[in-house]
C-alpha cells in the first residue's frame, strides 16, 4: 500500500528510524499487562513495537488516510483503531473504566494540550510517555528556577514524577521539523490529595505564571478580596518560577485563608 502523505495541517512528521522507535516503545516496559492508548500512529512505526512487545493496544488516529493504511498494514488491530479526534474523547470508560497507559509521537501542535487532558483522568492513566518538541518536553520536566518552568510543569509534577530520557535529532522524519525532539515519561506519584482546593490550586498557577515577570503580591491580588493584609512574608516578594509544587500548595492554602477571613 502507498505510504500516508504527511499533512503539516495536522503537524505530521513521520518517524524512520526503528531504533528510536523501538526507544520510545520501551519506555512502558513497566506497564506490562496494563492496556495502552497510542495517540497519533500514523503509519505504525511505534505501534509495530508495542505489539511486538506484548502490549493490549488501541490507537486514535484523526487522519483518515492513516487510518485506512493501519487497518490494512496492522490486521491484528481489527476494531483497535479508534478514527477520531483524541482532545475531544471522553476516557473515562474508555477500557472498561480501568487504568490505562498512554504514548505517542505527539503532534507539536497540540502536545501541552494533550498533557492537560491526560491530568483530567489522571487517576485512570498512571503513566504517559512519548516524543515531543524538544522545549516543551524540557518544560514538562523542569524544575523551580529554570526559564522554561511555568504552568503544566507545575500542575503535571504535582500528580506526575516527570522524566526527561532522550533528545531526538530532526532528520529521522519524514519531513524533518525544524527543532528537536524529547521524549519524557511520567508516571503517576502517591499523592491522592494535594491538601489544598485542586480548583484555587489551578488557577493560582495559571494566574501567577501569566505574569511570571511580576512578583506573587502584585498578580495575586486580584483573587485576593478587597483590603487583605498579605503581611510582610518574603513569599510574595517571589516570582512564580521560583516555587515549588508544594510552595504553590501553601499559597494555595493562604489564599483561601485569606478568603475565609474575608467573609467572617
Amino acid at each position: 500500500m502507498q505510504k500516508v502523505k504527511p499533512k503539516k495541517a495536522l503537524g505530521q512528521h513521520f518517524l524512520t528510524d526503528l531504533s528510536v522507535a523501538a526507544r520510545i516503545a520501551s519506555t512502558l516496559d513497566g506497564c506490562k499487562g496494563m492496556p495502552v492508548l497510542e495517540i497519533g500512529p500514523g503509519m505504525g512505526v511505534l505501534t509495530r513495537f508495542l505489539l511486538d512487545g506484548g502490549h493490549d493496544v488501541k490507537v486514535v488516529e484523526i487522519d483518515s488516510e492513516s487510518v485506512t493504511y493501519l487497518d490494512e498494514e496492522f490486521p491484528e488491530l481489527k476494531g483497535r483503531i479508534i478514527e477520531g479526534d483524541f482532545l475531544k474523547m471522553d476516557l473515562s470508560e474508555f477500557m472498561g473504566g480501568k487504568p490505562f497507559c498512554v504514548i505517542g509521537n505527539y503532534p507539536y501542535n497540540i502536545s501541552s494540550q494533550i498533557f492537560f487532558k491526560v491530568l483530567d483522568y489522571k487517576d485512570l492513566i498512571p503513566c504517559c510517555s512519548g516524543m515531543l518538541q524538544k522545549e516543551v518536553a524540557e518544560r514538562l520536566a523542569a524544575s523551580p528556577g529554570s526559564k522554561v518552568y511555568g504552568i503544566l510543569s507545575v500542575l503535571l509534577q504535582a500528580w506526575y514524577d516527570v522524566e526527561y530520557l532522550f533528545t531526538v535529532d530532526e532528520h529521522v522524519f519524514n519531513p524533518p521539523p525544524k527543532v528537536k525532539s524529547g521524549v519524557i515519561r511520567c508516571t503517576r506519584n502517591d499523592v491522592t490529595d494535594l491538601g489544598c482546593d485542586e480548583r484555587l490550586f489551578k488557577t493560582i498557577v495559571k494566574t501567577t505564571f501569566g505574569q511570571r515577570r511580576k512578583t506573587l503580591r502584585n498578580s495575586i491580588r486580584g483573587l485576593l478580596p478587597p483590603g487583605a493584609v498579605l503581611g510582610d512574608d518574603p513569599v510574595w516578594g517571589q516570582r512564580p518560577e521560583l516555587l515549588s509544587v508544594a510552595q504553590f500548595i501553601e499559597l494555595t492554602n493562604r489564599v483561601a485563608a485569606l478568603r475565609d477571613a474575608a467573609t467572617k
